[in-house]
């Protein structure tokens, strides 16, 4: 196992001679955030970002994202040339050491809260989601927090347009031609893909979505069995559905996950509203999730992939790091989560190595 930690680039509030002091951190998962989507990443600004990382003494072996241009999402005819430079950035990527790409196949939105600074009864504030008030709200008109708006109000009208009536089917069809165009590109870079699971696990304004538990990632297996087609395993977007379980997940899926986003959550809404859910510190009594349970049952199947402590609170007054913090991405919690999770992988691994 691999400790590593969100950084945004330069442009991130939190240095890299930080992330570096925290007990266990390895390495670092970025991304070359300003090309275009679909364009090709150049090797020099890869060398450059990785040279970053490397002088302050942590590894760039994992790499999140290189977003999915909608075109091939839809199934546009487009979608082949978009492949082609998605297959060229993967090898760049690989000469410059990357092993490991996160990314997700969600249409037009991304992950989803409601709420970016819910009061938590011990001071600090975290993130949150109503599932009444989100589908509540007109996808047309969408401002939520958190949500990057990428799109003026014509492009999105027309993109939501162009997803209408698309089936579960169809979408994972675009998926499985997706994969079998770049797992050749990842045999010759030597480069895991590992996509992220729904977040949160349902469909979203009549959006499928398709990666959301057990079923969806046997059929992902049958389709492109090729090894470099792996998951990253996140616990707070699948334990987002109360019938996901979680340990049960991980152990079958172990050999398979390559990256571990490891978060807490804590449900929220009783029996009339299971969807309700706060996000909360990593350790199991925090939340909702059995922390120690993931963590062993990955340990016990073979796991030997990243794992980074995944959204954190905002404490200690960090909501005063400016307008370049991101609520969930700050430096002290996630901090606090790599060191518990480093703890948890040290405790169970020593328990196992004495049976």
């Amino acid at each position: 196992m691999k400790m590593v930690f969100r950084w945004y680039g330069p442009g991130d509030s939190i240095p890299l001679t930080y992330i570096r002091q925290i007990p266990g951190m390895t390495g670092v998962v970025t991304a070359v955030y300003d090309v275009p989507v679909g364009e090709v990443w150049q090797t020099e600004r890869i060398l450059a970002l990785r040279d970053a990382c490397r002088a302050a003494g942590l590894e760039m072996e994992v790499i999140e994202s290189v977003p999915v241009h909608e075109d091939i999402k839809l199934g546009r005819p487009s979608r082949d040339r978009y492949i082609e430079n998605y297959a060229a950035t993967i090898e760049n990527l690989g000469r410059a050491g990357v092993r490991c790409i996160c990314y997700n196949f969600m249409p037009v939105f991304d992950w989803l809260r409601t709420n970016l600074h819910t009061p938590l009864a011990d001071g600090s504030n975290a993130l949150s989601y109503c599932h009444e008030e989100l589908m509540g709200l007109d996808p047309h008109c969408l401002h939520l927090p958190g949500w990057d708006e990428s799109y003026t109000q014509s492009q999105l009208d027309t993109l939501l347009g162009a997803y209408a009536g698309m089936s579960h089917g169809e979408l994972f069809d675009n998926l499985v031609y997706f994969l079998r165009g770049i797992m050749p590109a990842c045999d010759r870079a030597g480069v895991n893909m590992a996509i992220h699971p729904d977040d949160p696990p349902w469909d979203m304004f009549g959006l499928p979505r398709i990666i959301t538990g057990a079923d969806s990632y046997a059929r992902l297996f049958a389709a492109v069995p090729d090894i470099h087609n792996g998951i990253t395993l996140c616990t707070g977007s699948l334990g987002a559905d109360r019938g996901n379980d979680l340990p049960a997940l991980a152990a079958s899926l172990a050999p398979r996950t390559y990256f571990a986003h490891l978060r807490q959550i804590k449900f929220t809404g009783g029996e009339n509203a299971p969807r309700d859910f706060c996000e909360s510190g990593h350790r199991t009594e925090d939340g909702s999730l059995d922390m120690y349970a993931i963590v062993r049952a990955l340990c016990e199947n073979g796991f030997d992939g990243y794992v980074r402590p995944d959204h954190g609170r905002n404490i200690w007054g960090e909501d005063g790091w400016g307008e370049d913090g991101k609520p969930g991405y700050g430096l002290y919690d996630r901090a606090l989560g790599a060191c518990y999770l480093s703890g948890l992988f040290e405790a169970v691994e020593r328990t196992l190595h004495c049976r």
